[in-house]
């Protein structure tokens, strides 16, 4: 028990994401990432169609696209590590037609179609977890880790 707990510090001390603290070399592993929970039928939001895009100034940047898993999330990081830049950014959701895909009526026009949160990255090096819970009326976010 006594080695396996200190093979864990010895592992954390080691890590880049540590050492770059001590030294304060940038550290490059942050990242953005998201998931979907449906909060009108109770279930991860799977095969939500999303856009991640940079933005500066006026200017707006696809930087990826992506779809959620069965548990709502992706895959993988929508962007990590060197990728990663201090700046602006917004993450864009295909709720209108994942709540269709469901069989839910929705109003025509449809009250929320494409759900566009923008936030920023102050330090790439954190990770920043952007979740929407959502409902056809309705959606919140937050910052997740």
């Amino acid at each position: 028990m006594v080695a396996r707990i200190q093979n864990r510090r010895a592992d954390r001390l080691s890590s880049p994401r540590y050492n770059a603290g001590i030294f304060g070399q940038q550290n490059l592993m942050g990242k953005i990432s998201t998931h979907v929970l449906d909060i009108a039928l109770g279930k991860p939001g799977a095969g939500v169609a999303i856009e991640l895009y940079r933005l500066d100034g006026v200017h707006r940047t696809l930087v990826k696209r992506d779809t959620t898993n069965p548990d709502g999330r992706c895959n993988h990081p929508l962007l990590e590590g060197g990728d990663l830049e201090q700046g602006s950014y917004e993450i864009v959701f295909a709720a209108g037609d994942y709540f269709a895909a469901q069989g839910v009526a929705l109003p025509a026009p449809r009250f929320l179609d494409r759900i566009s949160i923008a936030f920023g990255v102050a330090d790439p090096a954190q990770n920043y977890h952007v979740p929407l819970l959502v409902s056809p009326f309705a959606y919140s976010t937050y910052r997740g880790s």
